[in-house]
């Protein structure tokens, strides 16, 4: 029998949960959860911590990409079918969007144009869709709730995609390789870097009052 607890927040990486790990760290209801990125890390990992305790909620955080233009960078987005977690995430100022759960990072404007045509999803992310379908199987209210990272009309300055390990992971080896043939990447690189801060930040404050 799996033991019981709180609420589950499930990030991919551990930039997207540093700044709410340290608010959370006095909330012995609330748990942390890294997946790593993508549908099968996410499925694998909370499949794995579904087996050794069940949560009452969870919730799927992190970064998203902007596929509509009214979404600024650091913006905090949600969508969920809970009625009692819609509640909490228009208290905490969250928006309600339509997030697209991707088997890839959208690269170029290009790309997120043609994603938002097809799909009518306001942003897009990596782990969701398997998440909520995981919980809607065992009846667990379920949460996406995602800070922008990069808008709809920028292109980030290097193609994750290629950088990718099997496990989807960076590959950092590759990545020092890809910037050290171009340099002029560099400052894209540290601002990106910066939008992410923020977005990670911004989202902390969120997750802070919706957890309690």
């Amino acid at each position: 029998m799996s033991e019981k607890l709180g609420t589950l927040v499930c990030f991919a990486m551990k930039e997207e949960a540093g700044p709410f790990r340290k608010l959370a760290v006095e909330k012995s209801h609330v748990h942390l959860l890294l997946t790593g990125i993508g549908r099968v890390n996410a499925r694998r990992a909370l499949e794995a911590e579904l087996a050794r305790q069940q949560p009452a909620a969870v919730l799927s955080c992190g970064f998203a990409g902007a596929l509509t233009p009214s979404l600024m960078i650091g913006d905090v987005i949600y969508e969920t079918e809970d009625e009692a977690f819609r509640q909490r995430l228009e208290i905490a100022r969250a928006r309600p969007a339509k997030i697209f759960c991707a088997d890839r990072m959208a690269i170029t404007a290009t790309e997120k144009k043609k994603l938002r045509d097809e799909s009518g999803a306001d942003a897009v992310e990596m782990e969701s869709a398997e998440i909520h379908a995981m919980c809607r199987e065992r009846g667990i209210p379920c949460a996406t709730v995602r800070a922008v990272s990069d808008r709809a009309d920028e292109d980030l300055p290097l193609d994750f995609n290629q950088l990718a390990k099997a496990d989807m992971s960076l590959d950092m080896a590759k990545l020092m390789r890809m910037v050290a043939g171009s340099p002029g990447k560099i400052g894209a690189l540290l601002r990106l870097q910066k939008q992410a801060k923020l977005a990670a930040e911004n989202l902390a404050k969120v997750l802070d009052r919706v957890t309690g």
